[in-house]
């Protein structure tokens, strides 16, 4: 998937705000809505070619974890783990095409890239956090526990941002079709 700098940058601002607006519940704005990051670092790697996207996105949820930290409230995590998300979606971006059996192959990625990112984050936060007595099983039912919910969370935002990626090409499709072109690349 190519595209410009300026739609890289405008769709790097819309995740970016998702993240601030959807980021637990200290300055959320969108209460009932589940956290967007996970789900931002997925759609960053699909849509942001560089890897300072990669870079920006932790810096941002970094800051804002700490931010949190120092008003006195703190129940955000950051985790390195987000660059497992963000490496399906640029694995899906190199797969992608418009048409409807690029589907499955995003649908893989989303559950490789969450399943990844639940293991990494909660696998690190229950070895080394201090706060379990590590044990296989535990785990496992842990990660039984709150993996479906992280799944939820991505598959709604990726959900919702492949509708707006494919009403984008249609229009885009119609739009060249009618001046005479032929092809589209989105």
């Amino acid at each position: 998937m190519s595209l410009s700098f300026h739609k890289q940058l405008i769709i790097s601002i819309v995740l970016a705000t998702l993240v601030v607006l959807t980021r637990s519940q200290h300055f959320a704005i969108l209460h009932h809505l589940p956290g967007a990051s996970w789900a931002v670092f997925f759609l960053a790697g699909v849509y942001i070619k560089s890897r300072w996207g990669l870079t920006a996105f932790l810096s941002l949820v970094f800051l804002l974890d700490f931010s949190y930290y120092w008003s006195g409230v703190y129940s955000a995590c950051f985790t390195p783990a987000y660059a497992s998300l963000w490496m399906a979606g640029r694995w899906y971006a190199k797969q992608h095409e418009l048409n409807f059996s690029s589907l499955i192959l995003l649908g893989s990625a989303v559950l490789v890239g969450t399943f990844s990112c639940e293991l990494l984050s909660s696998g690190g936060y229950y070895l080394f956090s201090g706060q379990f007595e590590p044990n296989f099983s535990e785990f496992a039912s842990r990660l039984v526990q709150y993996y479906p919910h992280s799944l939820f969370s991505m598959a709604f935002y990726v959900t919702l941002a492949a509708l707006i990626h494919g009403v984008i090409a249609a229009i885009q499709r119609h739009k060249y079709r009618s001046l005479g072109f032929s092809k589209i690349s989105l």
